[in-house]
C-alpha cells in the first residue's frame, strides 16, 4: 500500500538557493513494514527525517482491566494474545507471579517442560524477526529459510499442547499436559538439526557486504540512553550492559543451565542483528541441557486448590522474554480475582526510543531502524 503524503506549507532556501518543502508521511497502520497496526508520522526535508511521531493503540484491547473480572485461570489465554510470537513466556509471567504470591512449589517435570516450552518460543521469535528484518530490507529468501525452521517448533508445540500460536500451556502450579511420547526425543532432535542450520543462516546473511554496509552504524545509541529509556533485552545488552534475568534474577530452573549472555557496545542495528542470532544459540544450548536432564517421571502440577485466592497483598515479578523483560504487577484483596493486574511490557518501553534514533536519519533507514528494535504490536497496545 502506497503511503498517504501530505504537504506541509513550509518552504525554506537550501545553501544553493533551492525552495524545498517538508512534508508529512504517514508510514501504516496498514503497513507490512510497521510489524503490525502501527502508524507513524514522519516530516521529512528532502530525504532526511526530521521529526517522528509514533501512533498506537490500534491493537488495544484492555487486557489488564479485563482480567479484573476473570479468576487466575482464565487470565491466561489473554497473554497469548499480548506478545503472540512468544506466547509460552507471557503465560509463565502471569502463572510465575501467582505461584510466588501463594507460595506454590512446581515439580521438577513441569518446571523442565516449562524451560523447553519456552526456549523454544525464543528461538521460533527470533526466527520470525530474522526472516521478516531480512525482508524489510529487501532480501526474499531468509524469509523462507527462517519460517521452514520455525514450523517445525510450531510442530512441536501443536503436539505438546493442541495450538500454533496462543498455547494456554503454562498452568498455575505447573503445566496443563505432559509430553507425549518420544516428543522430548523429537525436540534433541531439532536442537542438533537447528544447530547447524543457524550457521548457513550466517552463511547466507552474515557475512554479506550489502548486508553489512545496510546496518552498520545507523539506529545508534548508548548505555546512558539505554538505561533513561527504560530498556532492556537486546535492546539493552546492545549497549554493552551485561542483563539478563536468567542470568542475573534466576527463576524457573534457569540456574541449572550453563548459556552465556551475549553483548556488544556498538549499539547500532547490526549488533542488535548479531544479538539476536547469537541468542538463538544460546537457546539451542538450553534445551540441549534440558533434554539431556529432563527428568524420567515426576508431576507435572504442584499442590494447587481448586479455587486459586492468593493471600491480601501485592507482587511483582519478572522474567526474560525474547523482547527483553516482562513483568506481571498483581494486587490482590484475598478473592479470586486480581483486584489489579498490571504487566510491565518490553516492546512498549523499547518502542519509546524509535522518535530519537530516526531524528536526522535517511528516510531509507527508517524501515531498517523500526524492525531493529523487534516489537509485537499486541505488547505494546495490551
Amino acid at each position: 500500500m502506497s503511503p498517504e503524503l501530505t504537504t506541509v506549507h513550509s518552504e525554506k532556501s537550501t545553501e544553493t538557493g533551492l525552495r524545498t518543502e517538508e512534508m508529512l508521511l504517514n508510514v501504516g497502520p496498514q503497513h507490512p513494514s510497521t510489524h503490525g497496526v502501527f502508524r507513524l508520522i514522519v516530516k521529512i526535508d528532502g530525504e532526511t527525517i526530521k521529526e517522528s511521531t509514533p501512533v498506537i493503540g490500534y491493537l488495544h484491547r484492555g487486557t489488564e482491566k479485563l482480567a479484573e473480572n476473570l479468576n487466575y485461570t482464565q487470565i491466561i489465554p489473554y497473554t497469548d494474545r499480548m506478545d503472540y510470537l512468544s506466547a509460552m513466556t507471557n503465560n509463565y509471567v502471569i502463572c510465575h507471579a501467582v505461584e510466588t504470591m501463594m507460595g506454590i512449589e512446581v515439580p521438577e517435570r513441569a518446571e523442565f517442560l516449562r524451560v523447553i516450552a519456552m526456549e523454544l518460543n525464543r528461538i521460533a521469535s527470533h526466527l520470525v524477526w530474522w526472516g521478516t528484518y531480512l525482508l524489510d530490507i529487501g532480501a526474499m529468501s531468509p524469509f523462507l529459510f527462517a519460517f521452514r525452521d520455525r514450523e517445525t517448533i510450531l510442530d512441536l508445540f501443536n503436539e505438546l499442547c493442541g495450538a500454533r500460536l496462543t498455547y494456554n500451556y503454562m498452568r498455575i502450579g505447573g503445566v496443563k499436559w505432559d509430553a507425549p511420547p518420544g516428543w522430548i526425543d523429537k525436540v534433541g532432535e531439532f536442537v542438533q538439526y537447528m544447530k547447524k542450520e543457524v550457521g548457513n543462516y550466517h552463511a547466507l546473511v552474515s557475512g554479506n557486504e550489502i548486508f553489512l554496509n545496510r546496518l552498520k552504524g545507523i539506529g545508534k545509541f548508548d548505555a546512558k540512553t539505554a538505561l533513561d529509556y527504560s530498556m532492556s533485552g537486546v535492546m539493552l545488552r546492545s549497549t554493552g550492559i551485561k542483563w539478563d534475568l536468567r542470568k542475573d534474577e534466576p527463576y524457573s530452573i534457569y540456574n541449572r543451565f550453563e548459556f552465556d549472555v551475549p553483548t556488544s557496545t556498538e549499539g547500532d542495528c547490526l549488533a542488535r542483528y548479531q544479538l539476536r542470532m547469537a541468542e538463538i544459540e544460546q537457546s539451542l544450548r538450553i534445551v540441549e541441557q534440558a533434554v539431556a536432564q529432563f527428568p524420567e517421571g515426576g508431576e507435572i502440577m504442584g499442590k494447587v486448590p481448586k479455587v486459586i485466592r492468593p493471600p491480601v497483598g501485592e507482587t511483582f515479578v519478572r522474567i526474560e522474554s525474547p523482547r527483553g523483560e516482562i513483568g506481571c504487577y498483581i494486587a490482590s484483596q484475598g478473592k479470586d480475582k486480581p483486584w489489579r493486574l498490571k504487566f510491565r511490557r518490553p516492546s512498549f518501553n523499547n518502542l519509546q526510543v524509535l522518535p530519537k534514533l530516526l531524528e536526522g536519519e535517511n528516510i531509507a533507514n527508517m524501515v531498517a531502524i523500526l524492525g531493529s528494535i523487534d516489537i509485537v504490536l499486541g505488547e505494546v497496545d495490551a
